[in-house]
This record gives structure tokens, sequence and C-alpha cells, in this order.
């Protein structure tokens, strides 16, 4: 049975790769045995646009085309999350196109202009709601230093259902919970390895990337902090977290680059990263991932 947005957004926000050809084009018929086997673990919300699917890399042509794909891929056995972002008339543009695919929800991720206003992000949001024809929305934040006040006036936005909370402070999670509406459904936006302390002050789910890999694992985890049993939770994630620091090196630039380069160990090549995602792993990288494949037998 498929499952409700609200379900699925306390369940696993799995964020999907952008395959390439040889030619450096979308290829998002690659993505078939990996959407498959992430749905068929029990994945509970395919997400297409995200950062690891190099949102943007993207163009905004190809941002609509791999939201439709992803959209077709899946069938109905999942919602689907389609993120949109950039500037105004390219988040307009995407919102519109996802919801035409039948997205049942967008991602927006936060404006990375440099100079953002948070009442100009409210102008923002109310755009794309309008643009969506009411999508429910589920709000990427990574940057809390606009403060609590201004975290419940995005979330007062209507339709905005969830927050992706991915800045590494629980403690400001916990303000911002306590200052919305009890409705919203507040995501751990960094991962599997920081969703333990994201539930601990009252997130429900988590984002991964480890999906397109692994997602058996990822499902194990989530079953685990929802039964409140986090001595299980964190001997699940210490078993995974040599993938996560891989991906966590050059500031960050090879998060992409080991799931795709895991891919390619396993047998779906999705192509490199674009630049200025770093590609290839370094052979020091290289080692680590191929020993973290080989000793959770993934190869």
């Amino acid at each position: 049975m498929t499952l409700t947005l609200d379900q699925a957004l306390s369940g696993i926000s799995g964020i999907l790769v952008t395959p390439y050809d040889a030619r450096g084009d979308i290829a998002p018929d690659r993505l078939a045995p990996i959407v498959d086997r992430a749905l068929n673990a029990g994945l509970h919300m395919p997400v297409v646009n995200g950062n690891t699917g190099e949102f943007y890399a993207l163009t905004t042509s190809e941002a609509c085309t791999m939201a439709r794909e992803v959209v077709a891929l899946v069938d109905g056995r999942a919602p689907v999350l389609a993120g949109v972002g950039r500037g105004l008339r390219d988040a307009v543009a995407l919102a519109r196109a996802s919801s035409d695919a039948g997205a049942t929800a967008l991602m927006v991720h936060q404006p990375p202009d440099p100079f953002v206003a948070p009442r100009g992000v409210v102008d923002y949001l109310n755009a794309i709601n309008d643009a969506s024809g009411g999508l429910p929305m589920m709000l990427y934040l990574r940057n809390d230093t606009i403060g609590t006040r201004a975290i419940a006036d995005l979330c007062a936005v209507p339709n905005v259902r969830g927050v992706k909370w991915a800045t590494p402070n629980p403690l400001r999670l916990a303000e911002a919970i306590a200052a919305c509406d009890p409705a919203i459904t507040w995501v751990g936006g960094l991962a599997e390895v920081w969703a333990p302390v994201f539930y601990a002050v009252g997130a429900r789910g988590f984002t991964s990337g480890l999906i397109n890999v692994w997602p058996e694992r990822s499902l194990a985890i989530h079953a685990a902090l929802e039964a409140g049993d986090y001595r299980t939770a964190n001997t699940l994630i210490a078993g995974m977290r040599a993938f996560e620091d891989i991906r966590a090196e050059e500031m960050n630039g090879t998060n992409v680059t080991g799931v795709k380069a895991a891919l390619q160990a396993t047998g779906h090549d999705c192509g490199p990263t674009r630049a200025p995602s770093a590609w290839p792993l370094t052979d020091d990288q290289k080692t680590r991932l191929a020993q973290f494949l080989t000793q959770n037998n993934l190869t």
C-alpha cells in the first residue's frame, strides 16, 4: 500500500543520483534497477533533484526531465519528492513541471543567492506554491542562522508540511520544533550518521544517499530508531560510517563521488559526477571504498 505523504516524510527520503551516459548527458533509465531495489527494500520516498542528484550541476531543463522520468520509474509505488530551487523563475518553472509530472510534493532548496532576506524567502515560497498549484512542500534548511522566528515564518507559508533540517545544531532544531505548528514533520537532513541525535530532540525520518547502494541498511537503521532502540541504530550506523566518511571529505566534494563510485563497483554505472564535484576518488579513497563494499558483501 502506498504511504501517505506524512508517513513518507517520517520515513527515509532517499536522494537518488542523476545518471549520465558516455556523452555526459542525463540517462534516467539507468536508475531503474536502483529505484527497484530501494523500493523493494521498503524505501518510503524517493527524491529526485536533491543534492546527491547533483541538482546544482543540472540545467533547469535537465531537472524537469529528471522529475518526469523518476515519477514514471516509481510508477505509483511510493510518494515522490521533487527538488526545486535556484533563481525564482527557474524554481517556478521546475515547480510547475514537477507538478505536471505527478510529483507528490516539492523539496525547496534553500536559495543560494548571496543576498537572501528571510522575508524574501517567504515571497519565494509563496511563488513556488502558486506555480505548483498548491503541492505540499518540504523546506530544505541548510543555514539556521536566520533564527527561530524566521524559520517559524517560513513554516507558516501555506502547504509547508515538512522541514529537512541539514545543520548540525540539534538544540536550535528543538527550538524550531517548539515554535512551529506541531503538524509539521521535521526530517533529519544529514543522513544516517546524524539521525539518532535529531531523533532525540523530535525529528522523525532522515534523508539518505546510502539507499542508492545499500537501502537495506538504511531501512534497518530507520526501524531501530522508530523502535527507540538507539543502541542497535548506532551499531548499524557504525557499520556504514566508512562510506559516509569518504563522502564527507574534500569539503563534502566527494559526497556524490562516493555514491557513484560505489554504484560503478557494484555493477550499476551511473557515470561520473560533474565539476565542481570531485571525480574520480583518490587512490586512498578507492581502497577504503573497496574495503567497505567487500566487508559488507556489496560487491
